[in-house]
C-alpha cells in the first residue's frame, strides 16, 4: 500500500485548514451562546475599548475646535502629568484614594463574609430571605439621599447624633470640621449601604458546599463554630481571594457619587477625604484643562493595572486556583 507524505508549505496549507475548519466548527456548535453574549461584547466594545483611542488627549494640549486627533502635541510631551506628579493636592488625593478604598476592601471584606456566615446558619427560610431582602435594600439608595441623611444626623446645629450628645451633657461634636473623623464615617456609610450587596456572592458559594462535609463533622462532634472554622471558610477562600484581586484592581478609583455627595466641597475635610476622583472633577471646573483631566484617569489605569498583576502573582503563589490568570 502505498503512501503519500506531504511536507513543506503544503503540510502549513492542510494544518491551517484543518484549524480554520475547527474553529468554523465550534462556532457553528456554540452559535447560541455566541449569539447570547453578542449584545455584552457590543457594550465591551463600545463603552471599554473604543474609548481607548481617547488616552491620545493626555499627551496634547487639547482644543475643542480642533478635536482629539487635530489639537497640538503637549509640550513636553509629559506635561499634563507634570502637575498631577507634582503637586502636593495630587499626592494628598492619591494617598487618600488607595487608603480609603484599602480601609473599604479589609472592613468589606470582614463584614460581607461575616453576614454570609451568619445568613448561612439560619435555619427559617423566612427569616433568611427577610433578613437578607433587608440588609439588601440600601443598595438600591441613591449616594444623593443618603448625602441628606448623613447631613440631617451629623449637623452641628440640629443634627440627630449632636441632639442625642447634648441631651447627655456632652458638648455637641462639628463633623464637618473634623476631618480625622470621616475615614471611619465613610467607611460605615459605604458598609451600610453595600454590605447586602457584596454579600449575595459569598452566601451562593456557601449554599454550593456539599451538605455531606458538615454531616460527617457533625458525626465526629465537631461544633457550628469548628464547621465554620474548617469547613465553610476554607471552602470561601478561592472566592475571597478573586473578590478581593477585583477590588485591588479598582483600588485607584474611587466613587465619585459617594464622596461628593458625602463630603462635597467642604474643604476642611480634604485631607482626609480628598480622592483622585473629587480631585480632578475641581481641577477640571476651575481651569478646564482636559489634558489633565485625561492623564490623571491614564495613571489610575496603570497603576491600577500594575496591582492587579502583583496581587494575581501573591496569590498564584500561595495558590493557584485562587488567581484570576
Amino acid at each position: 500500500m502505498a503512501m503519500k507524505i506531504v511536507t513543506g508549505a503544503g503540510s502549513v496549507s492542510t494544518r491551517t485548514r484543518l484549524k480554520s475548519n475547527g474553529v468554523i466548527r465550534e462556532l457553528v456548535r456554540n452559535r447560541t451562546i455566541l449569539l447570547m453574549f453578542l449584545p455584552a461584547a457590543a457594550l465591551l466594545f463600545l463603552f471599554n475599548y473604543l474609548p481607548l483611542a481617547g488616552l491620545v488627549i493626555a499627551f496634547k494640549n487639547f482644543d475643542f475646535s480642533k478635536g482629539i486627533f487635530g489639537s497640538d502635541w503637549a509640550q513636553p510631551i509629559m506635561n499634563n502629568f507634570d502637575y498631577l506628579l507634582t503637586s502636593d493636592s495630587a499626592y494628598r488625593a492619591v494617598r487618600n484614594t488607595i487608603l480609603l478604598n484599602a480601609l473599604f476592601i479589609a472592613v468589606g471584606l470582614v463584614f460581607e463574609v461575616g453576614l454570609a456566615l451568619l445568613l448561612n446558619e439560619i435555619r427559617n427560610k423566612y427569616f433568611k430571605r427577610i433578613t437578607q431582602s433587608l440588609t439588601f435594600l440600601p443598595f438600591f439608595i441613591s449616594w444623593i439621599v443618603v448625602g441628606v441623611f448623613a447631613y440631617n444626623l451629623m449637623n452641628f446645629e440640629s443634627g440627630a447624633i449632636n441632639r442625642i450628645i447634648q441631651s447627655l451633657g456632652f458638648a455637641p461634636i462639628d463633623f464637618y470640621s473634623e476631618a480625622g473623623l470621616w475615614p471611619a464615617i465613610l467607611t460605615l456609610a459605604v458598609r451600610w449601604k453595600v454590605t447586602g450587596y457584596g454579600t449575595i456572592i459569598y452566601l451562593a458559594a456557601l449554599t454550593s458546599i456539599d451538605n455531606s462535609y458538615y454531616e460527617a463533622a457533625s458525626i465526629d462532634g465537631a461544633s457550628r463554630w469548628q464547621q465554620t472554622w474548617y469547613i465553610s471558610l476554607p471552602m470561601l477562600k478561592p472566592t475571597i481571594m478573586i473578590l478581593t484581586l477585583l477590588a485591588v484592581g479598582r483600588i485607584m478609583n474611587a466613587d465619585f457619587g459617594m464622596f461628593y455627595a458625602m463630603v462635597g466641597d467642604a474643604a476642611l475635610l480634604f485631607p482626609t477625604t480628598d480622592v483622585i476622583d473629587t480631585f480632578v472633577y475641581r481641577s477640571l471646573r476651575k481651569s478646564g484643562d482636559i489634558g489633565m483631566a485625561s492623564a490623571a484617569g491614564f495613571v489610575q489605569s496603570i497603576v491600577a493595572f500594575v496591582l492587579v498583576l502583583a496581587s494575581n502573582y501573591v496569590a498564584r503563589r500561595a495558590d493557584k486556583d485562587s488567581a484570576i490568570f
